[in-house]
């Protein structure tokens, strides 16, 4: 199977390269709207890079739709009439959206998060529309993340939970990694030791509660439960409610 990426971008690249761990389609092919990503791309992974996308729809099996959604009018002058299967990764843009730009296609609305450039991660997709259609580009996609089918209209809260919030994360890893420098740790021992901590905990929040995971670290009248108690003091949880909220609320201003 050839797979032509419409768009170069970050997430093009994660799935990409995902790939080339996992073992993807026998072919990658990308363009991009003059940047030169598609290029550097095509070497880093071994792929092709084209000039544009009519010759792009004229030489794929499938295609992995990841243009900004400002731009999804201008492909679609290009893909209208592409017949086989079409991945979407674009943010807040409706099946219905894609449907009227590309009415001949099988469509997939996704959202993929980071986690599919090492081939540990999750995207998130709507029911497809043709599962026969769909089923070869739901395997490939299989092979790089878990799959989680949900209703359509959970998409942009699946999309603010397990999408943006990697950048939110690092926030908080970012913030404790500094903390441990200025406290006299070594810059990337400090790095080094809230990035495997980072990685230790998400592994036990699938085996455990959150609630859970803090009774068992913090001892009453310990060092743990004085960083908790001034993590409530500033009200920690409300700001990362508040960036899911404002997350949705950006999606939503975009339709």
């Amino acid at each position: 199977m050839k797979v032509g990426f419409a768009g170069s971008g970050n997430m093009a690249a994660a799935i990409a390269r995902g790939w080339v761990l996992a073992g993807g389609p026998d072919e990658m092919l990308f363009t991009d709207s003059g940047s030169g990503r598609a290029q550097a791309l095509a070497g880093e992974t071994g792929g092709e890079a084209l000039a544009n996308l009519r010759t792009l729809a004229a030489s794929s099996d499938m295609i992995v739709l990841a243009v900004k959604p400002a731009a999804l009018a201008t492909a679609a002058e290009s893909l209208a009439r592409f017949r086989g299967p079409i991945v979407s990764v674009l943010g807040a843009t409706t099946l219905r959206d894609l449907g009227a730009a590309m009415p001949e296609a099988a469509l997939l609305r996704t959202m993929p998060n980071v986690g599919v450039e090492i081939a540990r991660g999750t995207i998130c997709h709507a029911p497809p529309d043709d599962p026969e259609a769909l089923a070869p580009a739901l395997e490939l996609l299989g092979r790089i993340s878990m799959l989680v089918e949900l209703p359509e209209s959970q998409l942009d809260a699946a999309t603010a939970v397990m999408g943006c919030s990697p950048a939110w994360i690092t926030v908080a890893a970012e913030a404790v990694a500094k903390a441990g420098t200025e406290a006299g740790l070594d810059p990337e021992v400090s790095k080094q030791l809230i990035a495997r901590t980072t990685a230790l905990t998400g592994e036990l929040l699938l085996r455990h509660e959150a609630p859970e995971i803090r009774r068992t670290v913090a001892s009453p009248g310990g060092s743990t439960e004085a960083g908790l108690d001034s993590l409530a003091a500033d009200d920690a949880a409300r700001a990362y409610a508040n960036a899911v909220q404002a997350a949705l609320d950006r999606m939503a201003g975009k339709r």
